[in-house]
């Protein structure tokens, strides 16, 4: 049968020029009762990630406010203050400032305030302090009970009702808030600055996969993005992301993560010959229409929506050594355009399958960049083809070193961050664990969602042993394959069969 945590991000300001503070964001003097916004370029991306809310709250003012006449300031842990504060800064048209009290003041604490207050002044309250003269705000209203580092004068704030500010901002930013809850002062904050909010789904912390997200990301290219909240932390590189949101694209169930909600329902071969799968069974529209009639039949057989796609073989392991020598027959692109485009009008993703012969899968990948520049084409590399100098195909099974699997998932993460391109997809074929070398130092991109697809063929006993195997020691965080054979599987599963015994349920399920 065939059978590492990124850096975390706290505050990224000025990626693409974005304009802030009090350091020369404008050329004269603000007046001393009008708000100016922070100028920013078009497209620029700030994060306030950090872990506390009141270091958040000051890092939303300085992405969004070049001055003000003043703030509303509230300790953290008060959560009626800060309701109370986010009303008053809206009506005024000012920032929202939090003190960070250590969590002693909203749940009992000293019981009088004054370890609050003593701790707000030697850690909160002397960051808001310099973000008021930042500012170089007049006045400052406290709700509950702050101390501020500062010589600004406290008083209420004046109404200012819905009056717009004047600003030096012609395109008010999109604010990507994390969680409303948690950091309601940044939310108040983006609002009195005119800026557009938007609000993750619960559960959810990348972006891509938030379907809102992306769709007002798009509606907003032109505005700077500020994504606020501890979840964004993690987020290894906020401006890509963004910029993968403005272009749109989205999976026809939504989202642009390919394997964060989504699962798949793939026809596999090449175009013009049956004998390697059911893809070569028919032309580019009709496959289409079998693509989308075999996916039917998986419908309400999970909790995630599936899409019928295409896993096409671009470049096929031949008995011929050809002109090159190396036994693989490199289709040109352009007849693989057909079905890509075909792909793309009924929104389904298109994988592409590399049987590199004694060829290398950097030097094949690299042969359709053009088709891989497309946001739905995705990238397979299949081991099993990949041959030494004194192998031939169909007499050894090949393997490929992780170093080099490594070397293309580089290049193709290169690739969708130069060109903005939403999340691929990278799948790796395997049915013997010896097909990918070393797999344990396979390198994980946030432009890639990895996947081992489980391609053995013959009797389920065997396939569900081999399945077994290979999730043995998988690098964390990669998703799951499962390949379904007309004609070699005793028995084929049905798709009820596939959803019930294939577990975990598989992300990707292919015909051939």
């Amino acid at each position: 049968m065939r059978s590492g945590r990124p850096t975390r991000v706290l505050l990224v300001l000025s990626v693409s020029g974005l304009l802030l503070g009090a350091a020369g964001c404008t050329s004269s003097e603000p007046e001393p009762t009008v708000a100016r916004l922070a100028k920013a370029a078009a497209g620029s991306v700030a994060v306030a990630a950090q872990d506390d809310a009141s270091a958040r709250s000051v890092a939303t003012s300085r992405a969004l406010f070049a001055s003000a006449p003043g703030a509303v300031v509230a300790p953290a842990s008060d959560a009626a203050a800060v309701e109370q504060a986010a009303s008053a800064a809206r009506s005024a048209h000012v920032p929202v400032l939090l003190t960070d009290d250590d969590g002693d003041a909203g749940d009992g604490g000293a019981g009088d305030g004054t370890s609050a207050s003593a701790s707000a002044t030697s850690r909160g309250g002397g960051e808001v302090g310099e973000e008021l003269r930042r500012l170089g705000a007049d006045w400052y209203q406290a709700e509950g009970d702050v101390s501020v580092d500062t010589d600004v004068a406290e008083q209420d704030a004046p109404d200012r009702g819905d009056a717009p500010g004047s600003s030096s901002a012609s395109r008010p930013a999109t604010v990507v808030v994390a969680d409303r809850d948690a950091d309601a002062a940044s939310v108040a904050t983006a609002e009195a600055a005119g800026a557009r909010v938007v609000v993750m789904p619960d559960g959810v912390t990348d972006p891509a996969a938030a379907p809102d997200v992306v769709t007002a990301l798009h509606e907003r290219a032109e505005h700077p993005t500020v994504l606020v909240g501890t979840a964004f932390g993690d987020l290894p590189d906020p401006e890509w992301t963004v910029r993968a949101a403005e272009s749109g694209w989205q999976l026809p169930h939504g989202g642009q993560r390919p394997f964060d909600g989504h699962r798949y329902v793939a026809l596999y071969g090449a175009p013009g010959a049956p004998v390697l799968g059911v893809l070569g069974e028919q032309d580019p529209s009709a496959t289409v229409r079998r693509a989308e009639s075999t996916t039917k039949e998986y419908d309400g057989l999970g909790d995630e929506p599936v899409t019928p796609a295409m896993e096409v073989i671009a470049t096929v392991a031949a008995g011929d050594a050809g002109a090159d020598g190396d036994y693989s027959t490199e289709l040109p692109a352009s007849s693989l355009e057909p079905y890509v485009d075909a792909a793309s009008d009924a929104g389904m993703p298109v994988i592409l399958d590399l049987q590199p012969g004694r060829s290398d899968f950097l030097s094949q990948a690299k042969r359709y960049e053009s088709l891989l520049a497309k946001p739905n084409v995705w990238l397979a590399l299949d081991p099993e083809w990949r041959l030494t100098a004194d192998q031939v195909p169909l007499q050894q099974i090949g393997s490929v070193s992780a170093s080099e699997v490594n070397e293309v998932s580089s290049w193709l993460a290169d690739l969708v961050r130069s060109k903005g391109l939403p999340p691929k997809a990278f799948v790796l074929h395997q049915f013997r664990l010896s097909m990918i070398q070393d797999r344990s130092s396979l390198a994980s991109h946030p432009e890639l969602d990895v996947l081992i697809h489980v391609d053995g063929q013959g009797s389920q006993p065997d396939k569900q042993a081999t399945w077994k195997a290979l999730h043995q020691d998988a690098p964390e965080g990669v998703h799951w394959g499962w390949k379904n054979f007309y004609d070699e599987d005793t028995p084929m599963l049905t798709p009820e069969q596939t959803m019930a015994d294939v577990q975990p349920t598989p992300s990707l399920i292919t015909y051939q």
